[in-house]
């Protein structure tokens, strides 16, 4: 091999290159796992292209592994797929003791033709070539025969392992045709730099520039896939960056380009909000591996151009711009094709919430300022505090160091509120069934007063966070409204 495989990696392709054999299918290791191999990157899949019919190649692999893994194969497209379970090979140690699986592709070889409108590309067999030229980037484009007369040998018609060498992202044809057959591909080769920390080539970047409205013609769900994949990178803001400068974000992601630039007026400015951002993300991303806290992180100031103001005598303001920001949330998650779910609800409620910690960082704050914090931001208190800790993106060190303590004040400030009335997705402890039942109420809006009153008095200190002290309470706020219990 022309590449370093581990015991396992080379028995599974030696079954491959057995059961080719039998079939009289020329067969090639293609794609993403050779790059990743030479990168030193760790992978788990692998695409098999052979010359022929790679749904009757899956079938026949599968029978070499004993349990025989289930073959998942789309007839229109030519493909399947099969997922070895490593745990039950001879030889496997898993690392935490759970079931790991190697998931093979296996497809025929073809070459590709598009229609302007549509990157569903025509179809047709091909040779190793064919299907090496249809490849995105010449780092993809890279394959090893497992063929008998040239086993292991690396096929490299686009010089991919120099690409590789010199951190370079670029197509094997033209790239102007190559975006505009598949737009996908512009997104593709942002994620790749972000992701490998790679470079895009002049030429091929030029072409992302020109093509970029082509990316119109791509499905929403393709484009955030993509974007995802992103956001989960080492260093996001490398992507976020490059999506700017092609002009893809314009068209992709209108209000993040929005933040885009700094004014000034009377030599007063303010920051740009667009680098900011992306210093916030990255600043997370050292710390969470979490896709959900980092669209946090991305979305934290997105209502600022629309809450921009200039006062006279003080400078640039941006009132408001949480409320506004997390109003925005669902709109863009809509739009994003983002899950309206959970997930949707927690970037909303970070977003809303960011500036909080931030004012908690003052002397003399009570405890009900602390209570009102962790009663709002519930089991989500660790992320929002991540989070603001983020935000912190001054260029003078002492500055950074005075809040980061001024944060480690606010976090035990909390564990000692929490340790007292534990707060921590609390429940008031009168329901308003229990209001109805002592008063005799059907659902109404002296229900819902005795029961915030309850639930405020237990936030500001009043009352002790207790069911007698919060009964007594919902009697005596039951008397001021002219009502008796039964």
């Amino acid at each position: 091999m022309d590449i370093n495989c581990s015991e396992i990696e080379l028995m599974i392709f030696d079954k491959i290159a057995q059961s080719a054999k039998n079939l009289q299918l020329p067969v090639f290791l293609i794609g993403g796992f050779v790059r990743d191999k030479i990168i030193g990157r760790p992978t788990k899949d692998a695409d098999i292209v052979c010359l022929g019919d790679g749904i009757a190649l899956a079938h026949s692999v599968a029978e070499k592994f004993t349990p025989k893994p289930y073959v998942a194969y789309f007839k229109n497209f030519g493909t399947a797929q099969i997922k070895i379970n490593l745990s039950t090979l001879k030889g496997f140690k898993s690392i935490d003791g759970e079931d790991d699986f190697f998931e093979v592709e296996f497809v025929g070889a073809r070459k590709e033709s598009y229609n302007y409108d549509s990157r569903n590309p025509l179809v047709e067999p091909g040779s190793i070539e064919d299907d090496q030229n249809r490849r995105d980037f010449t780092i993809n484009a890279l394959a090893i025969s497992l063929n008998a007369n040239n086993y292991g040998k690396l096929i490299d018609p686009f010089n991919g392992v120099i690409d590789i060498e010199n951190k370079i992202i670029q197509t094997p044809l033209a790239p102007a045709q190559t975006f505009s057959d598949d737009p996908l591909r512009m997104m593709r080769a942002i994620r790749f730099a972000t992701q490998l920390n790679f470079e895009i080539s002049e030429n091929t970047f030029q072409a992302i520039i020109d093509n970029a409205k082509r990316i119109k013609i791509i499905s929403q769900e393709r484009i955030t896939d993509e974007l995802n994949k992103i956001m989960l990178s080492d260093k996001p803001s490398i992507g976020w960056d490059l999506l700017s400068k092609t002009g893809l974000l314009q068209i992709i992601f209108p209000p993040m380009m929005a933040l885009h630039g700094a004014e000034y007026v009377d030599g007063k400015g303010h920051k740009d909000n667009f680098y900011h951002t992306l210093q916030v993300l990255d600043n997370i991303s050292k710390n969470t591996n979490d896709l959900w806290l980092r669209w946090a992180a991305l979305l934290h100031d997105i209502g600022k151009p629309n809450t921009k103001r200039f006062e006279e005598g003080h400078g640039w303001t941006f009132h408001g711009h949480e409320v506004v920001g997390a109003r925005m949330v669902p709109k863009i998650f809509n739009q994003l094709k983002l899950p309206l779910n959970e997930k949707m609800k927690l970037v909303q409620k970070l977003v809303e919430l960011h500036l909080r910690p931030i004012s908690l960082t003052k002397e003399n704050i009570t405890d009900s300022a602390i209570r009102r914090l962790l009663f709002d931001a519930g089991e989500d208190i660790d992320g929002l505090m991540l989070l603001c800790e983020a935000d912190i993106t001054s260029k003078n060190k002492q500055k950074v160091i005075r809040y980061l303590q001024n944060f480690e004040l606010v976090r035990e400030r909390m564990k000692e509120v929490e340790g007292k009335d534990h707060l921590r997705n609390w429940q008031p402890p009168i329901t308003g069934e229990l209001i109805m039942q002592i008063f005799g109420l059907t659902p109404s809006k002296e229900v819902g007063k005795i029961k915030d009153a309850i639930r405020e008095a237990i936030l500001d200190g009043l009352i002790e966070n207790n069911y007698e002290a919060a009964y007594q309470f919902m009697l005596i706020k039951g008397k001021e409204l002219n009502l008796s219990p039964l």
